[in-house]
């Protein structure tokens, strides 16, 4: 990004490179770190059920081991700015790959329960390194004319990583016979479904030797010539490469590097904006989203729905999810972030409502009501449509948009913490409030879900249409 004290001589902003497919390459293979943030995140719902049988365990214990990833998710974001600026993004994405691959092979072959959990932190990690260096690197390396369309490309990946999860979960049930925990390859089959992204784990790495290194740590570490040659093959020979690094190393120099203390202040503690960025985080989570993904074949099982096809509506989910995230990405520039979070919020309330009223009824020999269990169906795909077409996507646009530029990384950072403390409350808790009481467990989602609409209303600024530096 560059400063808005010095405009742009290079011809950046008009650069057209020669070779647009060869780019288009570089950010698809970043955004292979995308695709195992979402697989990685979403392959654990084929596994819950048998690893509740195999280790004997309660519904308390075996949420601990579904959420603990999220610990490791929370540290790897924190830490990796700091791994990437001193050692590139491309060895921060190898790292990453390596850890995704030790913690897909340690997952399928645990020797205990708290192995399995030791592993499922490990992935974390790399999942939380992954959530930050390919949005990071994208940005860096996308022409200024083509960067919106391939940001995308991360989010992009993410619900396709969920869906494939879901997807390679129903194949190896349907390949076991039905059952989580029937062999195959010597294997029982949850194991086959967490080491199976060992595939995607080594192609990410494989990838990671492909692309080169952004040209902004390039010039960082005094490498200038590497990154002309970077410049020239992403944005095009009529850019002028010696202006453009005189440009680049200008915005390094005049960035405030905003920290922690820059964002107190205000009645409580943070500036009012820091809130209302915390405030957006928790409400897309604290709908329940994540129980969709984490826990989708466990919850359609537990009113009486087939294995196999709770885990055929799980992989339907997860498309429906890829489906609201291209609305998003077609509309939040069109209609604007804050019409489209309030669109949601009522599809949301909707949804998840008649979840709720869905599962009060009692079962009968085991299920649903036919009428009730297809409410729920239907109710279960509407909800995560309107999430996806709304604070799916929204909340990270806000957040990247609405912070001023002073404290805008630092506000980030809390916000986006906030958002993994609220996955792990509403993912350790699931399986303890569904015993207690399903139909109420949705209400309180519910609740949240209506909640955020006076949120948005009263405290959210629209963003669309404005530069970040006109938020202050």
């Amino acid at each position: 990004m560059t400063s808005s004290a010095q405009p742009l001589k290079s011809g950046a902003r008009e650069a057209h490179p020669e070779h647009l497919g060869h780019v288009i390459f570089i950010a698809a293979a970043a955004a292979m770190g995308g695709f195992l943030f979402g697989y990685d995140s979403a392959v654990i719902n084929g596994a819950v059920e048998a690893i509740r049988h195999r280790y004997d365990i309660g519904s308390a214990a075996l949420a601990q081991v579904i959420a603990i990833a999220l610990i490791g998710c929370a540290i790897g974001a924190a830490t990796a700015g700091r791994i990437a600026d001193r050692i590139g993004r491309i060895r921060c994405m190898q790292i990453s790959a390596v850890l995704f691959t030790v913690s897909a092979v340690g997952s399928a072959l645990p020797f205990a329960l708290y192995d399995l959990a030791f592993w499922r932190v490990v992935g974390g990690f790399a999942i939380g390194m992954a959530s930050v260096i390919g949005p990071a690197y994208i940005a860096e390396v996308a022409p200024a004319a083509y960067r919106g369309r391939l940001g995308s490309f991360q989010q992009a990946a993410i619900v396709i990583g969920i869906a494939i999860s879901q997807l390679v979960n129903w194949g190896i049930l349907n390949a076991a016979g039905g059952d989580q925990r029937g062999e195959i390859m010597g294997l029982e089959a949850w194991q086959v479904m967490l080491g199976v992204m060992v595939i995607p784990a080594v192609l990410y790495g494989l990838l990671s030797f492909a692309i080169p290194e952004s040209p902004r740590f390039l010039i960082s570490v005094g490498k200038d010539e590497r990154a002309r040659d970077v410049l020239r093959e992403v944005e095009g020979g009529d850019v002028d490469l010696d202006a453009r690094v005189v440009e680049i190393e200008h915005a390094m120099k005049s960035e405030h590097k905003s920290v922690f203390k820059d964002l107190l202040g205000g009645t409580f503690f943070f500036k009012p904006i820091v809130w209302i960025g915390i405030g957006l985080s928790v409400f897309q989570q604290f709908v329940g989203i994540n129980v969709a993904f984490y826990y989708s074949s466990t919850l359609w099982q537990s009113v009486g729905v087939d294995p196999s096809e709770s885990f055929f509506y799980s992989f339907t989910t997860s498309i429906i999810n890829i489906v609201g995230t291209v609305i998003a990405m077609i509309f939040v520039d069109r209609i604007g972030r804050k019409p489209l979070a309030l669109i949601g919020s009522v599809g949301m309330v909707i949804g998840l409502g008649l979840e709720a009223w869905a599962f009060s009824f009692d079962l009968v020999d085991g299920k649903l009501p036919a009428t009730q269990g297809w409410v729920a169906l239907i109710a279960a795909h509407v909800f995560v449509l309107f999430f996806a077409l709304s604070w799916g996507v929204v909340v990270w646009v806000f957040l990247g948009e609405m912070f001023p530029n002073k404290i805008r990384a630092a506000a980030l950072g809390v916000a986006a913490s906030a958002q993994w403390i609220a996955n792990w409350a509403i993912t350790a808790s699931f399986p303890s409030l569904a015993d207690w009481n399903l139909s109420l467990t949705y209400v309180i989602y519910t609740v949240f879900a209506a909640l955020s609409i006076p949120f948005v209303l009263k405290f959210v600024t629209e963003t669309k249409g404005k530069t970040l530096e006109e938020m202050g």
